[in-house]
């Protein structure tokens, strides 16, 4: 088996930032949060992350603990942010990687894991209810996304 031989550059991986945004939701009490894979697609974009808030104050919460924490732990900042002031629904633009943080409403309406349904899916529950689930329903006991 070839090892691999790249040097690792301080910038955080799009899968890191989406897996880390992902468990940053879910201390927050974040709802019903996935991982859409993207990287079939020529999007421009790696990984979706998408994420509800029961309400608007919720929404702004999660959104702004998932910005401020991607940054004290991995250093990565937002390219582009909006939605934050109205709180329906928030979305922080890491390039390869996007957080949709959205009230629950907004999301039924939007429905953007329909619109990306052929995207593999990593979902992730309480750590108490147990581990991540790929779109499959088989349980990931390491939580990795993608493959």
């Amino acid at each position: 088996m070839a090892r691999d031989t790249r040097v690792r550059s301080n910038e955080p991986t799009s899968k890191e930032i989406a897996q880390l945004a992902a468990e940053l939701g879910l201390e927050k009490k974040g709802e019903e949060i996935v991982v859409l894979d993207l990287r079939k697609f020529s999007i421009g974009c790696e990984y979706f992350v998408i994420m509800s808030g029961a309400s608007d104050p919720h929404v702004k919460a999660l959104a702004e603990w998932v910005e401020d924490e991607l940054a004290r732990r991995l250093g990565a900042k937002p390219w582009h942010r909006e939605g934050l002031q109205n709180a329906r629904w928030v979305l922080l633009d890491y390039v390869d990687c996007v957080v949709h943080v959205f009230h629950g409403e907004a999301r039924q309406y939007y429905m953007l894991e329909r619109l990306w349904g052929d995207a593999p899916q990593k979902r992730y529950q309480d750590p108490t209810a147990g581990h991540p689930r790929d779109d499959t329903g088989e349980t990931d006991g390491n939580g990795e996304v993608g493959t």
